[in-house]
């Protein structure tokens, strides 16, 4: 038998582009815990993405990757390692990018 039971239990999900607030599990909770937000950016002008924590009234709304981000059409990996303070992570995204988070999230 293995000393390991799940030490790292990381889950993904996928938030499609164009998609407004999706809440990241199936419910979302203050201590959630991000751990990388994988960012496929198709079209530069329009691949932002922002992440919100709850409510993000004076917590955190923050600009992940900007609309025409630095080095334009690829992919881009932010490390993030941060907990929600208010509630469930969310992610937007413009109609050029698409997310793949990972984490651990409430169910």
């Amino acid at each position: 038998m293995s000393g390991v039971s799940y030490p790292y239990r990381y889950q993904y999900e996928h938030v499609a582009a164009s998609t407004t607030a999706q809440v990241l599990g199936g419910t979302g909770a203050k201590g959630d815990y991000i751990h990388r937000l994988i960012c496929t950016v198709t079209t530069a002008a329009t691949g932002n993405v922002v992440v919100v924590d709850g409510s993000g009234t004076g917590i955190l709304t923050h600009t992940i990757c900007p609309a025409s981000p630095g080095a334009g059409i690829g992919v881009y990996n932010v490390e993030m390692n941060a907990v929600s303070a208010d509630g469930a992570w969310k992610v937007t995204t413009g109609a050029g990018v698409e997310v793949m988070a990972v984490g651990i999230f409430s169910a």
